[in-house]
């Protein structure tokens, strides 16, 4: 269905419960949750975090012009590094207490600004965003709202370490979670490795995501997400899995886009 073109926020009533809360009222569009799971490890400090920085703030304004996403993609962002895992709502980092969503109508969004410190939690991140997808369909079922299939999108430049940095093979109890998940059709997985990650970095990606995993030379945030936007296109027009395949496989292979 076609989402309707958003208007200026809707003023929620006094009383309303807080699971509602975070609904947008007279928006009935068919949403489509859309979590991004970004590594802000010690490692992307400089250069690396300021051109994913740049890159969200250019994303933000382009999908809010896109009519067809504007009001039907929400977006969220969990970031690992710095003191742990970080859940946040647009522009605000979320009390690890809160029960608020931190998914946010894409009309709506605005990037955080993100620093880069840390150690590299990457599961316990990764399943933080499951939990919080399936936490955010139960919403939208309550509230009356149909959604399209979810999207996480997990972006690091290193292996998986512990809280004191050490390399650890705790995502490997991901990889069965992730494979029935998305057998189930609960959501679509994609992991993307930047920079320099190493081979062992890329092999933990393509055990979690086998059919889309990437390695991209440097860091083309900005082309990363403009395939997100689009994955999230074809999921609004039904599309069949052999267009998502197309889709992922055309963006890796698209390197010169990379080089620039």
């Amino acid at each position: 269905m076609n989402p309707a073109i958003p208007g200026p926020p809707t003023t929620q009533p006094q009383g309303l419960p807080a699971a509602y809360a975070d609904i947008e009222l007279g928006n009935n569009a068919q949403r489509l949750p859309l979590l991004l799971c970004l590594d802000i490890s010690s490692s992307m400090a400089g250069e690396p975090i300021r051109l994913l920085n740049e890159a969200l703030t250019l994303w933000g304004r382009e999908i809010q012009e896109d009519v067809g996403l504007s009001s039907s993609v929400e977006i969220a962002v969990v970031t690992f590094g710095g003191a742990g895992i970080g859940v946040w709502q647009g522009p605000s980092l979320l009390d690890p207490r809160t029960t608020a969503s931190p998914f946010v109508t894409a009309h709506q969004f605005r990037p955080p600004q993100l620093t880069a410190s840390g150690v590299t939690l990457l599961t316990e991140a990764v399943e933080t965003g499951i939990r919080l997808v399936a936490a955010r369909k139960t919403e939208l079922r309550r509230s009356g709202l149909q959604y399209y299939r979810p999207q996480i999108c997990l972006v690091t430049d290193g292996l998986p370490t512990d809280s004191q940095g050490m390399a650890t093979d705790a995502w490997r109890r991901l990889v069965p979670v992730l494979a029935a998940e998305q057998g189930a059709k609960r959501f679509r997985f994609y992991a993307f490795g930047i920079g320099g990650i190493s081979e062992r970095g890329q092999q933990v990606l393509r055990e979690l995501a086998p059919k889309y995993h990437a390695t991209l030379k440097g860091f083309p945030f900005r082309d990363l997400l403009q395939t997100m936007s689009a994955s999230a296109s074809a999921e609004q027009q039904g599309a069949e899995e052999e267009t998502f395949e197309q889709l992922f496989n055309r963006f890796k292979t698209q390197r010169s886009a990379w080089d620039s």
